[in-house]
This record gives structure tokens, C-alpha cells and sequence, in this order.
């Protein structure tokens, strides 16, 4: 059978300035191109203001096109408005792409138009699909639904995108309910849960492992203490600054924050305020090889977002052997299935805190958490994809 060709509109997407941007996004495609019958197009727009300044002078330079792990992908800019230009930026890629698009489906047909995030890029590619004549998917990750679906002028668009759309993604059954709250229509929602690297998430247990990762990152790591990580980007609505306040009351431990954000220099402060900054290291955006040391390392992954839909760190954690501390958000109670995979607590500080000090006094064995995200796999991913992307087409 020929391959068939899906054309994926992605703002989330990595590229050469922010190489971990969207990771779970090209990972997901990338399998779906080498392990299904599929041709797979990623169209990754890069909004830059007229004059590139600051953060978006290197982004502008990033735009670049390239066949990267089996997929080709294309960077048209597109004038973006920071902070005002929300409103209307799905409108302006669409009609930026539009000729490009139809310049690829003219050369090589697509059979399938994809957005991998629902704001900007769904409504986007819902008016690119039906200028071509194509099915459309749309898939939601979380904040694109909680936060965007906040905002009555995306919702609209949302919403509107949903009903032209032929079928909708989810990553956990509990965004799905908020899709359905929002307005969109339930019965076109599927459910495709996150992939995951089998071969470099795994359980790395031996003596030497906190001694190694303190030697690359610098850091004197006691082998016989308490050892935290928190895995996201530093925003208030992650809760690491619950975890820092864990920290507080568990004598002797450390705490590893992995991720960069806006609120690093308030946890910084709040570090120093409670007198653990020699305790709580700020790795920043550290290298996917390392990220399975960090979490293998660990007593606990401890994340208590308020809203999420499933949490790539999350999996990745259990699949190194590393138990979960997280809040009722999103996909939380799908994944949390066992005592063996952590503690779903409330969101404060007392809760994280006791939390935390169950699993430290209570600690499941690293095969037992590693079993709990057996079901997770890139190629799974790839097969439920491609298996669904075939339902749209002869639906269509």
C-alpha cells in the first residue's frame, strides 16, 4: 500500500534556539514516519515581531527548513504581536502557509491535515484542511484547553475549529471532559496517551549513580539522603514553590528543579528567604541523557501542577523507578493507578509535605514503579496514531 501523507501544523515544535520545545510533539511524528506507513510534513511557524528583538533575534535565525529524523520540516515566519497579537495569530498563519501548502499537496497530495496543539494551530489547520478539502484533526495537550479555553476570543475559535475538525485527540480522559465542557463535541474525542523512550527512561540503580550525576552537574550529592526532583517549567502553576516548601521540613534533603520559566527568579528568592538555597539547585534545560539520571537518582518526582493534561515528566519518572507526588490535575488519576506509582495529594503545602514524607518512609521498589508505565512506548504511539489518522480519512 502507498504511504499516506499527513501534514502536521505545529507551533510546539523544537527547533534550533529551543531544541526541547515541544520534544513530545516531533518524537510522536517522528515515530509515526519510521514505524507506520506514513509520509509525514511538519509546518513549524515561527512568529517574529516586525523588528526582531531580544528573545526573538536568535528564533528569527532558527526559522530554517530541514529533514530532521525522518520528517521534513518547513519554518515559514509569520509577523507575530507580542502580547496583543493572540487573537488573530491563527488567521495570520493560515493565510501565511496557505501557499506554501498548496504548493506541496499540487506536488504530492496530502491526505490528512494535523494540528498538534489546539491554540493557535487548530483553528489554523481546520481552515487549511477545508481550502484543500482534507480531513482535519486536532489534537489538545492542556494548557491550550485551560488556559486558552479561558479566554472567550480563543475558545470561539477553538470551538468553531472543533466542529469543522473530523476527529479530536486528547491525552488524558480527564481533558477530554474539559474539551466536552467547554463546548466541543465529545463524540469526536479519542484519547492518545504520550510515548516514551523506552530504550533511555529506564531504571538506573548503582551505587556510584549520585556521585556520577554530582560530578556532571557540579553538585555534592549525599548517597544517603533525601534527593527531590521537580520536573517543569518554572511557572506558579507547576507548584514548585510547594515542593521548595517540602524541602523545608525534610532536614538534610536536596532539591533538583529542572526547567527554565518566568518564575525562577521568585523561587530564587523564596529559596533564600527560607534559608535552603544550598539545598534547591536550579539545573535550568539540562540534556535528554541526563534528565533519566536525575530521575533515577531521586527518592520522588515531585510536581503539584494545578492543571495539566498528562504530564510527559510524569511518565518519564515512573519509568525510571521514580514514585510521583502530584496533584489531582488533568490526567493524574489515569496514570496513579497503584500505591507503586506515588501519591496523588492536595494542593498544599502540608499536603506535598506529608506527601513527600510518605514516599521517603514508605519507598516502592524501583522494578514495581517502573511496571506502572509499561504501557507507554513511542511505537504504541505511533500504532494508536496512525490506526486513528486511517479511521478520518476512510471517514471522510
Amino acid at each position: 500500500m502507498a504511504k499516506r501523507r499527513v501534514l502536521s501544523v505545529s507551533t510546539l515544535y523544537p527547533n534550533a534556539h529551543t531544541p526541547r520545545f515541544g520534544t513530545f510533539v516531533a518524537r510522536s511524528l517522528e515515530a509515526l514516519a519510521e514505524h507506520e506507513n506514513w509520509d509525514v510534513t511538519v509546518i513549524n511557524p515561527i512568529g517574529v515581531p516586525p523588528i526582531a528583538f531580544g528573545k526573538y533575534k536568535p528564533l528569527a535565525k532558527a526559522a530554517f527548513d530541514g529533514f530532521e529524523n525522518g520528517v521534513q520540516v518547513l519554518r515559514p515566519k509569520f509577523t507575530l504581536i507580542p502580547s496583543v497579537g493572540a487573537r488573530s495569530n491563527p488567521g495570520i498563519i493560515a493565510r501565511k502557509i496557505l501557499p506554501l501548502v498548496q504548493q506541496l499537496h499540487q506536488s504530492e497530495p496530502f491526505d490528512l491535515v494535523d494540528a498538534q496543539f489546539f491554540y493557535p494551530d487548530g483553528p489554523a489547520a481546520a481552515w487549511i484542511a477545508g481550502q484543500l478539502g482534507l480531513p482535519c484533526s486536532i489534537k489538545a495537550r492542556g494548557s491550550d484547553i485551560s488556559f486558552w479555553g479561558g479566554k472567550a476570543f480563543a475558545a470561539e475559535q477553538m470551538i468553531d475549529a472543533a466542529e469543522r475538525a473530523t476527529g479530536l485527540l486528547s491525552v488524558s480522559q480527564a481533558l477530554a471532559g474539559e474539551m466536552t465542557e467547554l463546548g466541543m463535541p465529545s463524540g469526536k474525542i479519542s484519547i492518545h496517551y504520550t510515548g516514551l523512550d523506552r530504550d533511555r527512561f529506564r531504571p538506573l540503580d548503582h551505587s556510584g549513580l549520585r556521585t556520577m550525576l554530582g560530578q556532571s552537574l557540579g553538585i555534592p550529592i549525599a548517597g544517603n539522603k533525601p534527593l527531590l526532583s521537580s520536573v517543569g517549567t518554572l511557572v506558579e502553576f507547576k507548584g514548585q514553590d510547594l515542593v521548595m516548601g517540602a524541602l523545608a521540613a525534610i532536614p538534610d534533603a536536596q532539591l533538583l528543579l529542572v526547567g527554565k520559566g518566568p518564575d525562577e527568579t521568585h523561587l530564587r528568592n523564596l529559596a533564600r528567604d527560607m534559608r535552603i538555597e544550598d539545598r534547591v539547585h536550579f539545573l535550568g534545560t539540562v540534556d535528554h541523557d541526563l534528565l533519566p539520571v536525575i530521575l533515577s537518582a531521586s527518592d520522588a518526582m515531585v510536581l503539584p501542577s494545578a492543571r495539566e493534561g498528562l504530564a510527559n515528566a510524569w511518565v518519564e519518572a515512573l519509568a525510571c523507578g521514580t514514585p510521583l507526588v502530584i496533584a489531582d490535575a488533568g490526567g493524574a488519576r489515569e496514570l496513579v493507578t497503584s500505591p507503586d506509582a506515588g501519591l496523588i495529594v492536595e494542593r498544599s503545602l502540608d499536603a506535598v509535605t506529608q506527601g513527600v514524607q510518605e514516599i521517603l518512609a514508605n519507598r516502592p521498589s524501583r522494578e514495581k514503579v517502573a511496571a506502572t508505565a509499561e504501557r507507554f512506548s513511542w511505537r504504541e504511539n505511533a500504532r494508536t496514531l496512525a490506526t486513528y489518522y486511517e479511521g478520518l480519512i476512510a471517514a471522510a
